[in-house]
C-alpha cells in the first residue's frame, strides 16, 4: 500500500451559507464516510483547516491571511492507504465534500529516501 494525500477544495465558508439542516446532513456523510474507510484502515491521517493561517514568501516576508483561488479555498486533507493512485482516486470520489460543491486533488506521496 502507498500513501496518497488528498487536499480538499471547497468554497470560502463565510461566503457559502448553508442551512441548519444542510449542515447537519453534510456532517453526517462526513462521520458514515470516516467510519466506513477507516474501519477498512485506509484512512491515515488528515484533519479539517480552520480559516487562521499565514502566507510566507520571499518578497512579502510573513502576512496574515490563507490562500484564496478566486472563492475557493482548502479545507482540508487526507492521508489514504491504497494499492494504486486509480484506488485512492476512486475512494476519494465517494467522499461528501461534493456535496457543498468542493473538490478534491490526489497525489501520491514521495516515499522518504
Amino acid at each position: 500500500m502507498n500513501n496518497y494525500l488528498v487536499l480538499f477544495r471547497e468554497g470560502d465558508g463565510r461566503e457559502d451559507v448553508h442551512s441548519e439542516e444542510e449542515i447537519r446532513k453534510h456532517r453526517a456523510s462526513w462521520k458514515s464516510w470516516f467510519e466506513e474507510w477507516s474501519g477498512k484502515d485506509r484512512i491515515a491521517g488528515g484533519s479539517g483547516l480552520t480559516l487562521n493561517g499565514r502566507l510566507i514568501d520571499a518578497n512579502r516576508g510573513v502576512v496574515d491571511g490563507i490562500h484564496h483561488n478566486g472563492k475557493e479555498i482548502v479545507g482540508g486533507f487526507l492521508i489514504l492507504k491504497a494499492g494504486s493512485l486509480d484506488e485512492a482516486a476512486g475512494i476519494a470520489r465517494s467522499c461528501p465534500i461534493y456535496e457543498f460543491d468542493g473538490y478534491s486533488e490526489v497525489r501520491e506521496m514521495q516515499n522518504p529516501a
